[in-house]
């Protein structure tokens, strides 16, 4: 299981490392919005939702505060790169449904099951997916549906991912479903590469980043 590659989010990642820093230009057209992705607001409070969930099952999966604490430095970026992964989510629906793709309730379950006999237990799944893509056990179906949804896309694009020109045929697609969606993000989490279909760093030196961390710490 820990071999496994997550397609979308493993490349993303890559992507994201490698993206150049950009200037944004305007104001928040959407106040209250994390992003916009076709028309459809992420709000911050959402984001906020999905970040403290993921800190709650790290604060519950540690035993004291010397070992929460280091895993919250592990994941510093984690607003950034839950909204992220987010707006990547809908893309990729976006991509799929325009490549005739659908991934049903069985699909998953029977890839849960799997990873599940390969990792020891529901739980150690669980365990797993939390410290390697911090992703909050009760999101773990939403994520795995998004792997199967990825390797579909693929297939039905011809996109062999274990390949250079296979990626690029994959994240070709991914650029025109972001092109499509109309992808805007408040400056504050950055902006939306639409050739790579990723989130990049923005130099915003008028906006101070407000995180669910920082959130909870303030109240």
């Amino acid at each position: 299981m820990h071999r496994r590659r997550r397609t979308a989010l493993v490349l993303s990642a890559a992507i994201v490392a490698a993206a150049p820093l950009l200037t944004a230009c305007g104001s928040e057209a959407h106040p209250g919005a994390a992003a916009v992705v076709g028309g459809q607001r992420i709000t911050i409070a959402q984001l906020e939702t999905r970040v403290n969930e993921v800190r709650t099952a790290q604060r519950a999966a540690t035993t004291d505060e010397a070992q929460y604490e280091q895993a919250v430095a592990k994941t510093s970026g984690l607003t950034r790169n839950t909204l992220h992964t987010m707006v990547l989510d809908r893309v990729l629906d976006e991509a799929a449904e325009t490549a005739g793709v659908s991934v049903t309730r069985k699909d998953t379950q029977q890839l849960r099951t799997s990873l599940e006999q390969q990792a020891g237990g529901a739980k150690e799944l669980e365990a797993a997916w939390l410290t390697q893509y911090g992703v909050a056990p009760k999101r773990l179906d939403e994520s795995l549906r998004t792997e199967i949804e990825a390797q579909k896309l693929a297939a039905a694009i011809g996109a062999d991912m274990n390949t250079t020109e296979g990626q690029a045929t994959f994240w070709k697609a991914m650029s025109e479903a972001s092109k499509k969606l109309d992808v805007d993000l408040n400056p504050r989490y950055g902006a939306w590469d639409v050739k790579q279909s990723s989130r990049v760093d923005v130099k915003t030196p008028w906006l101070r980043e407000v995180t669910a961390d920082q959130t909870q710490e303030t109240a």
